[in-house]
């Protein structure tokens, strides 16, 4: 019987200094709080995106891949500054060619007076 005890009481204490040590190692269980439904951790600044985010872009691994919901957040914030930045381009194709084609103007105008030198 006291063998018995002996052997209750070393596994007591070897069952306590394990639950001691997991509980420094993993912390005391507190969790996260969830994140809302449409949230997302995956960060693209507010400002114009550049090369360097998307290169530095990364997404919550899930069982058969990527969360599909900020995947497609990812694409659409790109989508919206690719559209951004084809219209801005076009706005200066357009001035860039009125200030041609008002450059050409003077210069044809001016073209006549050239000939009193």
């Amino acid at each position: 019987m006291g063998t018995a005890l002996v052997y209750v009481l070393v596994l007591a204490v070897v069952a306590g200094l394990v639950f001691v040590l997991a509980a420094a190692v993993f912390g005391r269980g507190e969790e996260l709080a969830p994140l809302a439904p449409d949230a997302t951790p995956t960060r693209l600044p507010s400002r114009e995106v550049s090369g360097a985010d998307v290169r530095d872009l990364r997404f919550q691994q899930v069982v058969r891949g990527y969360r599909m919901t900020e995947v497609d957040w990812a694409l659409d914030r790109l989508a919206d500054e690719v559209d951004r930045l084809r219209l801005e381009r076009r706005e200066l194709a357009e001035r860039s060619a009125r200030l041609e084609a008002t450059i050409e103007q003077l210069r044809s105008e001016e073209a006549p007076g050239d000939e009193q030198w």
